[in-house]
């Protein structure tokens, strides 16, 4: 197959050169992707307060289709990458378009949730009215086109399984730069663009995903890659979509068990106000900037794991899972260490209001100590993914955010006058407890055993 010999083989030669080559690409992608992040942010946090409430209550809410997406990503990049790395292009290219119909079917349930019910759930987690009405129709837009954002998701797991980590960079790139233009002047009005607020954030987003989602599929269908899928080919496999959900559905208990956290998390912040909920949301935007390397270094070391596995060759599986690891970490203290010493300027970016400054940098100096141990939750986490062995990753997840945090959380506030800042020390003792249990998996070495 000529599309297929022209890759670099991943399961020979330099581990460290690979991982680089396929961390890199999707570090700078994630990278501007946090730039859009970053910049919707602060054009909404120029609406006030309520904006920025409304934004990150329903950020939380937008964790449900990554509930369900990441699980389906994983078992699609733990097949694809196990196919791939054994030399079996049909069953690849077969996987893929299983994982494909999946996402659609994914994409019609939950975007029937957010457009028929977008408010009670705003106000089940406690948001003010004000911040209701502004969250609402926000919600509506963003989960009805999450379809987008889906399916451009899993053509980029369906690539990096392949190898190929340049491709969906350039896609996100690009649409994120025309989310990048498209904000101000669908938030503000600018020119001939009408004055849309919240919503216009909302908009400019689902564009965007959607024209990536064409750029990714001319990809796949013109065979701009190293495998090309022919619609005519399609053929429904129930043997392979059972395969995928095996891996999938403990895959999407991870982010359940986050996202259940996250709401409850969420309601216990929202007691104290819209200024504390406002810390909150730029607080979890920091978070996710500061994980995005981890996800595409994890990334990279799941299609190392899947490809190797497939090429039967194990101990060169563990080690670009431990390697992946140690990189990671070394780079969340320094950026931990900058975090803490400079909290406040860093807040400052987003918001000037001295409560949401104060509140945000607590929660920025508190979570910043435990960087370390949230980079060896996420590299080893996503490697078990890569050899399709998300259960005991669920199970790590699921004891560390609910068992554990969830009570500390409740507990801690009310303990020595700690209030809020008792929240904080409970995301990140979760954080060490999960990064030491993860270690613990994979050390053991059960996963070099598991079939998908």
């Amino acid at each position: 197959m000529k599309l297929a010999q022209r890759r670099t083989d991943l399961t020979q030669g330099s581990l460290f050169r690979h991982l680089i080559r396929l961390a890199l690409p999707m570090i700078l992608g994630n990278l501007l992707q946090n730039v859009f992040n970053l910049v919707d942010m602060i054009f909404v946090g120029r609406l006030g307060p309520a904006a920025i409430a409304a934004v990150s209550i329903s950020g939380i809410l937008l964790t449900l289709v990554w509930t369900f997406l990441i699980g389906l990503s994983i078992g699609t990049t733990a097949l694809v990458s196990r196919f791939f790395g054994a030399r079996d292009y049909h069953q690849t290219k077969a996987a893929a378009n299983q994982a494909l119909f999946l996402g659609l079917l994914l994409s019609l349930f939950l975007g029937g949730l957010g457009i028929l019910w977008p408010s009670p759930p705003l106000r089940l987690l406690g948001a003010e009215e004000e911040v209701v009405r502004l969250g609402a129709p926000y919600i509506q837009v963003v989960f009805g086109g999450s379809f987008a954002l889906i399916l451009l998701f899993l053509i980029s797991a369906i690539l990096r399984g392949i190898g190929d980590a340049m491709t969906p960079v350039k896609i996100w790139a690009f649409s994120s730069v025309l989310n990048i233009v498209l904000d101000p002047l669908l938030i503000f009005g600018i020119g001939p663009f009408p004055r849309l607020e919240v919503l216009g954030a909302g908009i400019a987003t689902v564009f965007g995903q959607f024209v990536g989602l064409i750029l990714g599929f001319v990809v796949l269908l013109r065979g701009y890659s190293y495998i090309q899928i022919d619609p005519k080919e399609f053929r429904l496999s129930g043997n392979l979509i059972l395969r995928i959900l095996k891996i999938a559905i403990p895959g999407s208990m991870q982010g359940f068990f986050r996202n259940v956290s996250g709401l409850i998390l969420m309601r216990i912040v929202a007691t104290y106000g819209t200024i504390v909920i406002a810390a909150y949301g730029i607080g979890l935007r920091i978070l996710l900037m500061v994980m995005m390397p981890g996800w595409a270094i994890g990334s990279a070391v799941a299609t190392l794991v899947g490809q190797n596995l497939g090429a039967r060759q194990p101990d060169r599986a563990e080690k670009s899972g431990w390697l992946g690891t140690a990189l990671y970490t070394g780079l969340l203290v320094g950026v931990g260490s900058l975090f803490f010493l400079f909290a406040e300027p860093v807040i400052r970016i987003f918001n000037d209001d001295p409560g949401v400054v104060r509140s945000g940098a607590a929660y920025l100096r508190t979570v910043a100590l435990s960087y370390p141990f949230l980079a060896m939750g996420i590299i080893p986490g996503m490697a078990l993914g890569g050899a399709g062995d998300t259960v005991t990753t669920m199970a790590v997840i699921g004891f560390s955010l609910i068992l554990f945090q969830v009570p500390v959380a409740l507990w801690l506030p009310k303990m020595w006058g700690l209030g809020i800042q008792g929240i904080w020390i409970s995301i990140a003792l979760a954080f060490v407890l999960q990064g030491v249990l993860m270690v613990l998996a994979f050390r053991l070495g059960k996963w070099k055993r598991k079939r998908v």
